[in-house]
């Protein structure tokens, strides 16, 4: 049935009656907004570690590892934790701050800071967008793993699959040979067959229908249930999601040791080093992504770091917390089991590079094609239910935090006055506009990475106001407007709006490229080092024939042997986010949005063209977090200060302690707003506009936990790349 065992509809049925049961249930306990968007406040450190977890992990965080660590080896594992794991100190200040703020949303921050309901609108309302985009990529990852487990066998396809299939196996040869060694014929082949991108792989499972399916199912038990729906299920669904993490590897171990006559893991690993090219080990320079350099990655870190922190998603998951300690070690470690699942994902994708080899046609069915080959009936019921887990955990958080963004600060602002109830109800009907609007960016949006990357830079635009606003007391509504109106200018309107104009991507100006270069690695030659050396030699010498080759003639090498390789990096797009495709006149056109930082960064007189590309990304990165911030702060201080009584309760709240007893609790917020300056003597800087508080010996404790954790992922790390070598 659709490809899959009944054993395995039954696990996955099951799996679905106790989701729906835990949103019923829990719809009993709703009485006012705070028990639907934050669950009442109420829970512990280990439903907080899970709803951290959960929300901060989907079916694409996994089986998006998979994809670019199948392309760019090691590498994709780095790139992934870089960032993360710059922003787990962070986290352990932050956390606090959302928790002590006590509020549903984080766009009633920008409210009540800045006095400034239109600018808690307009992040609200781009918020919601951001999120939509993340269901979109959950929804596709997903749904291509689960088509991919039930893959149609050759004996039932039409007529007219079979013949798509050939056309895209012939696409496919003739993208892996060098261009200047096909014929006239071959050359127009190629072009129409790119343009026509038949399909290989053909499914029982209808991945529009699928992600339809699951949205009604994260509808039905969210919108009933609220965020305790969620997060219970989160927890639930957290011990599923590290079940997806750690089912495959035995599985894959053993099919490998037979496959290459190794035994046990060190075997495995071994057979890593002996079967895989030396270039998949190498976390930076790489060859394979030459732009992953330490400067790049750092860079992008960075960005990352401040630009997460302002989701709104993360004050859902911390402010639901009983208190503010419970917030932030619950929330640090559910992402910090995230950071360990990444290194085990990256060790899973090394071995169904193994299994599958570097050239699958789209490395986004990998994970899938592994859960049909190795697991029996059963447990591949389990791993659907497990991605479907990893998915429904995030897009369950991020469709409640939505609605409450909407409902309480674009919504109530509008229709002020009206009973609980309605403003509930109100916030179930954008659970659907949400969810509606996810899946119809799933079913139409399918460039997934380029998505996530392109979110990790989205929250630029608000990140300098929300950061400034939280530290300097001087940050005024000015001087966050036009610093959220310039950045949306170079982050979104103007990259997006400017192609759209007649010959803006033909321009040639625009056209420009980085210098292509060669980089030098030195390794030491397993078989498939000798093997892509003898292919290297082979096209070298065809080229030769036809006076077309560079460079000297490759040199043959043997096993064991160190050996030097000089890897070409060609030329790239500097000012285009998808680079430049050429027409049969060789006119170059750029695809995707323009990069406006640099564009201007050009035109002052530095000459991109000289970088290399990962230099100039890390420019456009910096920027980013630069230009908001020196804006923030230059038009602050030239403008009126913000209210000051306003602004001492908003800082003296945010030194009270949040405590579990939600009536003491109170009492002691009342006793801050009539002496807000009671917790004054905890600032570092006690007579100035700088709001940086005082550690004390729990902040220290818990920096140095984080950083033998850190410690921890970066030596497994180590292991996954050198064990075996």
């Amino acid at each position: 049935m659709f490809g899959l065992n009944w054993i395995d509809i039954i696990v996955i049925v099951a799996y679905f009656s106790v989701v729906l049961w835990i949103g019923f249930r829990a719809m009993k306990r709703i009485k006012n907004e705070e028990d639907y968007f934050l669950a009442g406040r109420r829970f512990g450190k280990y439903i907080q570690t899970f709803a951290a977890f959960g929300q901060g992990t989907s079916a694409e965080t996994a089986v998006g590892t998979t994809t670019v660590v199948s392309r760019n080896g090691a590498a994709g594992v780095g790139f992934w934790l870089v960032q993360g794991l710059l922003s787990m100190p962070v986290f352990w200040m932050v956390t606090m701050w959302y928790r002590r703020l006590r509020y549903l949303s984080l766009a009633q921050f920008f409210e009540e800071r800045y006095n400034s309901k239109a600018m808690a609108g307009f992040y609200a309302v781009t918020q919601a967008l951001m999120f939509m985009i993340v269901a979109a990529a959950g929804f596709t990852a997903m749904s291509k793993t689960v088509a991919a487990i039930a893959i149609k066998p050759e004996s039932v396809l039409t007529q007219e699959q079979v013949a798509e299939r050939d056309m895209a196996v012939t696409l496919e040869a003739l993208r892996a040979r060098d261009y200047a060694l096909l014929s006239e014929a071959q050359q127009a082949e190629l072009k129409t067959l790119s343009d026509q991108n038949p399909q290989r792989i053909f499914s029982y499972i209808n991945r529009n229908y699928l992600t339809v399916m699951l949205a009604i199912v994260v509808l039905v038990y969210a919108i009933c249930g609220g965020l305790g729906a969620a997060f219970v299920a989160d927890m639930v669904q957290g011990i599923f999601i590290i079940i997806l993490t750690l089912i495959l590897v035995p599985f894959a171990m053993h099919a490998i040791n037979l496959q290459y006559g190794t035994s046990g893991i060190l075997g495995t690993f071994q057979a890593f080093h002996q079967n895989l090219p030396q270039s998949f080990f190498k976390v930076l320079g790489s060859p394979n992504v030459p732009q992953f350099t330490w400067y790049y990655l750092l860079s992008f870190g960075i960005m990352g770091v401040f630009n997460t922190t302002v989701q709104s998603n993360q004050l859902t998951a911390a402010g639901s917390a009983k208190d503010d300690e419970t917030a932030r070690v619950g929330f640090v470690t559910g992402m910090f089991m995230k950071r360990y699942c990444t290194v085990i994902w990256g060790f899973v994708a090394m071995m169904t590079l193994l299994l599958y080899g570097t050239k699958v046609s789209d490395p986004d069915f990998v994970w899938g094609m592994a859960t049909r080959d190795l697991l029996c009936p059963g447990l591949v019921g389990l791993m659907v239910a497990c991605l479907m887990a990893a998915l429904l955990s995030t897009v369950d958080a991020l469709m409640l935090t939505s609605s409450s963004l909407l409902t309480n600060n674009f919504y109530r602002p509008l229709f002020p006055g009206r009973k609980e109830s309605h403003y509930v109800l109100v916030g179930r009907i954008f659970c659907l506009v949400y969810i509606v609007g996810g899946v119809f960016l799933a079913i139409t949006l399918d460039d997934v990475f380029t998505l996530l990357i392109f979110l990790l830079s989205f929250n630029s635009m608000v990140a300098a106001s929300f950061w400034v606003g939280m530290i300097w007391r001087r940050a005024t509504r000015t001087g966050a407007w036009v610093s959220i109106i310039i950045t949306s200018l170079f982050t979104l309107i103007l990259p997006v709006m400017i192609p759209i104009f007649p010959g803006v991507r033909t321009n040639e100006y625009l056209a420009k490229q980085t210098q292509a270069y060669t980089v030098e690695n030195s390794y030491i030659a397993n078989s498939v080092d000798v093997q892509l050396r003898e292919e290297e030699i082979e096209k070298w010498d065809a080229l030769s024939a036809i006076g077309k080759a560079q460079g000297n003639r490759p040199k043959a090498i043997a096993i064991g042997e160190d050996f030097i390789k000089y890897d070409y990096i060609k030329s790239g797009s500097i000012f285009w986010q998808k680079g430049l495709t050429h027409d049969e006149s060789g006119l170059a056109e750029g695809g995707g949005m323009l990069k406006v930082e640099l564009v201007i960064m050009d035109l002052m007189g530095i000459d991109l063209a000289e970088n290399k590309y990962a230099l100039n990304e890390s420019f456009a990165y910096i920027l980013r977090v630069l230009i908001p911030f020196s804006v923030v702060i230059v038009v602050s201080r030239c403008t009126r200060r913000e209210d000051t009584d306003r602004l001492d309760f908003f800082y003296g709240r945010l030194r009270t302690p949040a405590i579990s007893d939600h009536a003491q609790d109170a009492i002691e917020v009342q006793k801050t707003k009539e002496n807000p300056k009671r917790f004054d003597h905890l600032k570092m800087f006690e007579n100035s506009n700088w709001e940086f508080r005082k550690w004390t010996k729990r902040d220290w404790k818990g920096h140095g936990y984080i950083a033998m954790a850190i410690g921890g992922v970066i030596f497994i790390m180590y292991l996954l790349v050198t064990l075996g070598k």
